[in-house]
């Protein structure tokens, strides 16, 4: 049985901003260092940028991919087989499962900066997660690489 093509594969990167104000952590960094000298606010202002970048692309390198029948969601590796319906959420429905519709016993991953979403039910009778929270920028597009991945791993599936 030949494996099929990375079907969906997104990094949840920082939004432009970020970077921006890494710069301005440097610059902060580099006013504070001023009293001390040229060079001790010229280290400051490249260490700050540098520190505050790691701390963005770190943040924002998560990704969520679904490949070889399993969905991948940062740490979390989850077949397919063991997932239900995904339902697709728009900004509103997102921002009310992140907050007071939210289960203490889902897995969510969340990033802020990200409106949009997608739930996915959980089925393993042995799993007591209810369901999965993916922020994502393509609800759509994860929903239907999800089906289509549990489609092929189904057994019987051709």
């Amino acid at each position: 049985m030949q494996l099929s093509a990375q079907p969906y594969e997104e990094r949840l990167t920082a939004p432009r901003s970020w970077w921006l104000i890494s710069f301005l952590i440097g610059v902060s960094f580099a006013l504070i260092l001023l009293p001390f000298g040229t060079l001790p606010m010229l280290g400051g202002l490249v260490g700050g940028t540098a520190a505050a970048a790691v701390v963005a692309s770190s943040y924002g390198s998560v990704r969520i991919r679904v490949v070889g029948g399993l969905l991948l969601a940062g740490e979390a590796k989850v077949p397919v087989t063991a997932l239900g319906t995904a339902e697709i959420l728009d900004a509103e429905e997102a921002r009310a499962w992140r907050t007071y519709k939210a289960d203490t016993r889902a897995f969510l991953l969340l990033r802020a900066y990200i409106p949009t979403a997608l739930r996915v039910e959980v089925t393993d009778p042995e799993d007591p997660t209810p369901y999965l929270y993916l922020s994502t920028r393509e609800p759509e597009r994860l929903a239907a690489a999800l089906r289509e991945a549990r489609q092929a791993a189904e057994p019987g599936a051709a």
